[in-house]
């Protein structure tokens, strides 16, 4: 099984700014967050622990598995440029996404699922036939992404709506 974990909330969530790869650590809910959604996985044996590179993430994932996570920076925050921090009513977008005509280093949305989906597509080539529990801890994007993976990318091209809340999870399992 693949279990799907949204990092637990910081600062930048609770002033709901964007977060992106100028990102804070976990905050004392945040905390408290991980340590409820460990209680709620306890009777997990994780096999294998994945991570974005965001300290947020892995604070996350090693506070649910209680082991240290392998970090992969296909499983990154998308990269949010220039509108990094601003407060979310702030921001000017192109439906959920800044708009990379406004904010420098805004990254591409294809490049961003491209990358997330190659990471998933390796790790299904070299579990898919063995019964494990897997877990990954990202972001909103990255939780809805992979949940894109599994389901299918909507039409509407709006991958948040497979995300997990903060200091939640998905299950997901390879066919």
């Amino acid at each position: 099984m693949i279990y799907v974990i949204r990092h637990g909330q910081t600062d930048l969530n609770k002033e709901r700014r964007m977060q992106g790869r100028s990102g804070l650590p976990l905050n004392a809910t945040g905390l408290e967050q991980a340590e409820l959604l460990r209680e709620k996985l306890s009777g997990i044996t994780f096999d294998y622990v994945y991570s974005s590179p965001q300290v947020r993430a892995i604070q996350t994932a090693e506070l649910v598995t209680g082991m240290k996570a392998v970090v992969d920076d296909r499983l990154n925050v998308f990269d949010l440029g220039e509108a990094d921090r601003l407060h979310v009513s702030e921001v000017q977008r192109v439906g959920v996404l800044p708009d990379s005509n406004v904010y420098h280093g805004v990254e591409d949305p294809t490049r961003f699922v491209k990358r997330v989906f190659q990471f998933m597509s390796e790790l299904e080539n070299r579990f898919c036939n063995q019964e494990l529990n897997i877990l990954l801890s990202g972001h909103r994007c990255t939780t809805g992404c992979i949940g894109a993976y599994f389901e299918g990318l909507p039409e509407d091209g709006n991958l948040l709506k497979y995300s997990s809340d903060t200091g939640e999870y998905k299950v997901f399992q390879f066919k």
